[in-house]
């Protein structure tokens, strides 16, 4: 029997909701999904500069798991950018420890530790929940 499926551990939102290619209205591109665990592994090896092993214990996943996720977004990553198509970033199994919010009033991204119902930037109660933290 096959051991249970981990839900990966997402550390940082992304502070977009994605990416569009230059000069290319947005009605013309088919997006490419990249799942939110996806960008951590690109986040945490590219960005944050850890080796797979160091990523793989962030995220609460195995190494090989970690492998996985992580050359499967630089394949999103790629077609995107070699077929001209936009990005969208969502969904994924995931967990955090911290409740995720857009604002639609001023598009900020609110992060906190409870549920809130306001932005914490204009005070506006029109937010979006990004994440699947249980409330």
């Amino acid at each position: 029997m096959p051991r249970k499926k981990r839900s990966r551990k997402i550390l940082h939102p992304p502070i977009m909701e994605g990416f569009k290619p230059f000069g290319i209205p947005m009605t013309e591109l088919e997006p490419v999904i990249l799942l939110y665990e996806e960008y951590e592994a690109i986040r945490l090896t590219d960005y944050e500069g850890l080796i797979q092993v160091a990523a793989a214990d962030e995220m609460n996943v195995s190494r090989p798991t970690f492998t996985r996720i992580y050359e499967k977004a630089r394949q999103s990553i790629a077609k995107a950018f070699v077929e001209g198509k936009a990005i969208f970033i969502e969904g994924g199994d995931y967990h955090t420890d911290d409740h995720w919010y857009k604002c639609e009033a001023c598009m900020k991204l609110n992060i906190e530790n409870e549920p809130v119902s306001a932005c914490q930037y204009c005070q506006s109660d029109n937010l979006r929940k990004l994440n699947n933290t249980d409330e």
